[in-house]
């Protein structure tokens, strides 16, 4: 049997875990009352679990090494031919690899899952198949998807397409970078704290973090179901709507879906913004770490938007400077308690649950030395808190954060869109070999303070590259309210129409 009755060892153990106090009478009792419930597991062990069928033939791939893969973006390469016809044909689509692709490895950027074979393909990977897109292979990403530079991938960092060296952004790095220097059309990233949009940023291309939920998750290993994103990456805005419009709306399975509005987003890019009513929100330019040149650039793309028509004013929203403080409970907790000790998923939600992901994963207990450092931290100080305070300051964070969401909706009953950049620095060279563990954790941390508010606000943001400096892109990023992509998209492609943003 797959599970067995417990030993009195094993119980007293487990009574003590949970603080009971049982003589040898009550172990010898409550081994007599599990036996039942035991034989209730088995019977569900020896039955086929019931999962998505895979429909599209693929072969495991290989990977790339040497000049192939220069910059490390690449973990695997394949190729999936979608269908024989759809709005994706012609079009090659790399996946981050924390996104299931059924025969294809997925190691999450962790040493620890290396070697895991998913058995379903997620629910974007059907979609971009039904639409006859082929997806050639799986992006290098950050180690679990926990840093928002790329110097955390157990096997190497992942280079700037525009230096070497230099980091490219994360947790969805390879993405940006495969993207970026034209080797694959498109690319799906996923958002926690900014990791489809950090990586653009950094790599000069378009990153589009949608309305929670309107992009289901299923098959694609979570952090934390509150912060959880998927969505599209590429060179230009046309493709990104396209993307978008081919992933967008329920599946039947992700229960972050709730009331989602889609929209023909690729049919409404024209219009412009004359009329368009955009608010500068002067705290995203206040960060303590703020780069000049980051702020000018966006300045600058302001002034542009304006000169395109759109009403461009300031306005400021002060709690934006708390969206950091009220992401760190719910994503430290949130992540500790789902991806972590929850083996990957958790429980207490109606998911498609992926079991040789949860299976695979439990090792991470016996190799607990070879996690990146930021895993590490989170994963102490999540386990720390639950231990000595609870969960109350999760739930009193996700309480705090409906006025956090408040004030943006206050300020986008008045604007169409807000406007502020998207990371506060552009990107920096990787940590020195050696360096000591606060250089590396605050290098894979100190560019998340823009971008984490809306993860846990949910409204969608975009990342839009608008300058160069020192051969590095520079970007803003676009707020919506939530359902509303395509004035986002409206406005990102009038920016983008007006010239070329390498030269802006």
């Amino acid at each position: 049997m797959a599970v067995q009755v417990p030993t009195p060892r094993q119980l007293a153990e487990v009574a003590a875990e949970i603080g009971l106090d049982l003589t040898q009478d009550d172990v010898a009792s409550f081994i007599g009352l599990i036996a039942p419930s035991i034989a209730a597991y088995n019977l569900i062990d020896a039955m086929p679990d019931n999962l998505p069928q895979v429909r599209y033939p693929r072969t495991p791939g290989y990977r790339p090494t040497g000049q192939e893969n220069a910059r490390n973006a690449w973990y695997i390469k394949t190729t999936v031919e979608g269908a024989a016809e759809g709005r994706l044909k012609g079009r090659t689509i790399v996946l981050k690899d924390n996104i299931m692709l059924a025969g294809v490895r997925m190691m999450n950027g962790a040493a620890t899952l290396e070697g895991y074979m998913p058995d379903i393909d997620a629910t974007v990977v059907e979609r971009i198949l039904d639409a006859g897109g082929t997806i050639i292979g799986k992006a290098h990403c950050e180690s679990f998807c926990l840093s928002g530079s790329s110097h955390t991938n157990a096997t190497g960092p992942v280079h700037n397409p525009y230096k070497m060296g230099t980091s490219a952004g994360g947790s969805s790095s390879g993405s940006a970078v495969l993207v970026a220097v034209g080797e694959a059309d498109m690319a799906l990233g996923g958002d926690q704290g900014g990791s489809i949009r950090m990586p653009a940023s950094f790599c000069g291309i378009y990153g589009m973090k949608a309305t929670h939920g309107l992009v289901p998750y299923t098959g694609i290993m979570p952090i934390e179901i509150t912060v959880d994103h998927v969505g599209p990456m590429t060179r230009n805005v046309a493709d990104n709507a396209l993307l978008l419009e081919v992933l967008a709306g329920p599946d039947g399975y992700d229960p972050r879906q709730y009331n989602v509005q889609t929209q023909p987003y690729s049919a409404l890019l024209e219009g412009g913004v004359a009329g368009m009513r955009i608010g500068v929100v002067t705290e995203g330019f206040r960060q303590p770490n703020a780069e000049a040149e980051v702020n000018a650039s966006v300045h600058a793309a302001a002034a542009r938007l304006a000169s395109l028509g759109a009403v461009v004013e300031e306005v400021s929203i002060p709690m934006h400077l708390l969206g950091g403080a009220l992401w760190t409970p719910i994503g430290v907790e949130g992540l500790t308690q789902t991806m972590m000790h929850g083996d990957g998923y958790g429980v207490s939600r109606p998911d498609l649950y992926v079991t040789s992901l949860m299976d695979f994963h439990r090792n991470w207990r016996t190799r607990a030395n070879e996690m990146s450092e930021t895993t590490k931290l989170f994963t102490l100080l999540g386990t720390y808190i639950r231990k000595h305070h609870g969960s109350r300051y999760y739930g009193k964070a996700t309480n705090i954060t409906r006025l956090l969401r408040a004030a943006y909706d206050a300020a986008l009953a008045q604007y169409d869109l807000l406007l502020m950049p998207t990371t506060p620095i552009k990107a920096a060279a990787f940590p020195p070999r050696g360096a000591p563990r606060e250089q590396i954790i605050d290098h894979a941390l100190n560019m998340i303070s823009n971008t984490a508010p809306f993860d846990i606000t949910h409204h969608p943001a975009m990342a839009i590259p608008c300058g160069m400096s020192d051969g590095l892109p520079l970007s803003m990023m676009l707020i919506g309210k939530h359902w509303d992509e395509a004035t986002i998209y409206r406005a990102a492609y009038a920016f983008e129409q007006s010239g070329d943003w390498t030269t802006f």
